[in-house]
């Protein structure tokens, strides 16, 4: 399998990510951009999911530029001279360590200080590429509970601590990402404390959002034909994990790698065996894979969007109505009832 998405399991607390944000208003908005930005703090973004969270909390107090465009593939970025000298002058980063080398690279040699890795405002597991046969003693009770609860996000962590690697997709599970949306907003408000009060406001706003989509998740996808769909891209453990599905990647997290002979004829029989009905795969990578394995089984083949990227071809303008859009495909392949 490749790994060279997996990132190692290290979940720092939240609180010591925030205590590095000490942002002086004075000098991130006069010193660095704040000029070109009419006094706005000056946010630099690794890629959409970052993007999306600074522009909700930040409001019209942040001017945001992401360093992944739409239609590039986020993890095989590799910067420009431009967006390193941006980089540079930001007043507050925000990334996601483990996703982008080259952008993780690139931070930390600018050394700016007011610098948030989101993987450590919430807790990482492992997950492979068959994240169902690795958890699934743990679904049913998940699924059970889930309605009108209110999740810490952790289940699942002993995994995490027992593997030597993590995944990095959080933001594909509502709860952990609105996790993450809470340590934002904590860290901007201290990064400038003029306007705390109405990123603490905002971040309220979009928790509020993504809990309601957690809802509509849970709920949606309460009563279904099958529990197990196939992906070729091993992004959506947090979400499967957290929704009582099982995910099966053609070839683990890396959604360019080849599966193995004997990968594909383990999946035809995953398919035979629990009656799955698609082969899903994403916008912004090869759909051939999933389509040679849905043509050998007879599946059909539909979009599971890991929303690392907004394009002309995301079935929705934003986080929000694209999940939702992952959440009516995902009940058309399950049959959900």
């Amino acid at each position: 399998m490749n790994v060279r998405r997996l990132i190692p399991a290290t979940a720092v607390a939240g609180a010591s990510a925030l205590a590095l944000v000490t942002l002086s208003a004075c000098s991130g908005s006069e010193a660095a951009g704040g000029g070109k930005n009419d006094g706005k703090v000056d946010v630099v973004a690794s890629f959409y999911p970052m993007q999306y969270l600074a522009e909700q909390i930040g409001g019209e107090h942040v001017a945001v530029t992401s360093l992944t465009k739409p239609g590039v593939e986020p993890h095989d970025l590799e910067l420009k001279p431009r967006q390193t000298s941006e980089l540079r002058q930001a007043d507050y980063v925000l990334y996601l360590k483990g996703i982008q080398p080259a952008v993780d690279d690139a931070i930390a040699q600018a050394g700016v200080e007011n610098t948030v890795d989101a993987a450590t405002l919430t807790q990482l597991e492992s997950h492979g590429t068959g994240v169902g046969h690795d958890h699934g003693h743990d679904h049913g009770h998940e699924g059970e509970e889930h309605a009108g609860e209110e999740h810490g996000g952790h289940e699942g962590e002993e995994h995490g601590e027992e593997n030597a690697a993590a995944d990095p997709h959080v933001w594909l599970d509502p709860v952990k990402y609105a996790e993450v949306a809470k340590g934002v907003g904590a860290s901007l408000a201290k990064a400038d404390p003029a306007h705390a009060a109405d990123y603490r406001k905002n971040t309220d706003t979009l928790v509020a959002k993504l809990k309601a989509l957690d809802t509509r998740f849970a709920e949606g996808l309460k009563n279904t034909g099958t529990r197990t769909f196939i992906t070729t891209h091993s992004a959506f453990g947090y979400l499967a994990e957290r929704y009582g599905l099982e995910q099966e990647g053609v070839a683990g997290l890396d959604p360019e790698s080849e599966p193995s002979p004997a990968r594909i004829k383990e999946l035809q029989a995953v398919a035979k065996r629990d009656k799955v009905t698609t082969v899903f795969f994403e916008t912004l990578a090869s759909d051939r894979t999933a389509k040679t394995l849905a043509g050998d089984t007879g599946l059909k083949t539909d979009v599971l969007d890991p929303l690392e990227g907004i394009t002309d071809r995301s079935k929705g303008d934003d986080y929000i109505e694209v999940m939702e859009s992952n959440l009516a495909a995902l009940q058309k392949a399950l049959g959900a009832k």
